[in-house]
């Protein structure tokens, strides 16, 4: 019994970002916890792989922009029909663009709020819009949206302005969701990350920048992308049924206290 609150068997949820790095290490301890996946991502020839290894039958590939609204529209009706519903949402996609603020083009600017805010409110909203309707015809089974985020989001960043303000961003999407939708039985919650192991942060864990980010770190290390993804998974499972609202940082404790 105790096991069976931290399973995902029986669920089927959405990840998008999901061919690399802490998405597909979220897809693939998703797929441990018995979870049918609904896989989101511009790189067809990855999902490929990943739908040829867990079979035909768990995961769902849908290869395109997370800044398409439309896409994210076609992407939750496709689950919805393969899978019979969709009972959790994963919106991890990104890219930085990064550049000092005064020689920030308008296009990085954009490109990075595209993807990472508009991109996960046209897919939580698209998701969420599906988990309401299932509330309002009585499903009583409950609904997990997980947002990721970042400590750019809480502390700021040098260089990063568009990812800093769009992670941030991700938090209000967090806090406005889960108050609207909590009555329904759909929970939102954020997911913080600090540095972790994947080609994203491979500037910040270049030899220039690598010590002074991790003297600021209390654990003393980079974290691994499966070991993140293992609170997206807790956040999903019914172990988290009572928690709607918050935001969990997962950075080794670079930001105690904050």
């Amino acid at each position: 019994m105790q096991d069976a609150v931290f399973s995902l068997s029986g669920k089927n949820v959405m990840v998008t970002g999901a061919a690399q790095g802490i998405g597909r290490a979220i897809v693939d301890l998703a797929l441990e916890f018995g979870a049918n996946i609904t896989a989101v991502d511009l790189n067809a020839g990855a999902l490929e792989a990943l739908r040829d290894k867990a079979g035909k039958d768990r995961v769902l590939p849908m290869v395109g922009s997370v800044a398409d609204p439309e896409f994210a529209q076609r992407a939750a009706d496709s689950a919805v029909a393969t899978f019979g519903a969709l009972h959790g949402l994963v919106n991890n996609a990104g890219i930085t663009r990064p550049a000092m603020i005064e020689k920030m083009k308008l296009e990085e600017w954009q490109q990075v709020l595209d993807v990472h805010l508009s991109g996960s409110f046209y897919f939580l909203q698209a998701v969420g819009c599906h988990m309401l309707a299932r509330s309002r015809a009585g499903d009583k089974t409950q609904g997990s949206i997980i947002n990721i985020s970042s400590d750019a989001g809480r502390r700021g960043t040098i260089g990063q302005i568009n990812y800093g303000a769009a992670k941030a961003g991700l938090m209000g999407l967090t806090m406005c969701a889960s108050r609207e939708w909590a009555r329904y039985n759909v929970r939102v919650n954020t997911v913080g990350f600090g540095v972790v192991e994947t080609p994203m942060t491979e500037m910040i864990r270049s030899e220039k920048f690598a010590d002074t980010y991790r003297a600021q770190i209390p654990l003393g290390r980079w974290a691994q992308a499966e070991e993140v993804a293992r609170p997206v998974c807790f956040l999903l499972s019914d172990a988290a049924s009572y928690i709607t609202g918050q935001h969990l940082s997962v950075n080794g404790g670079y930001t105690i206290g904050v």
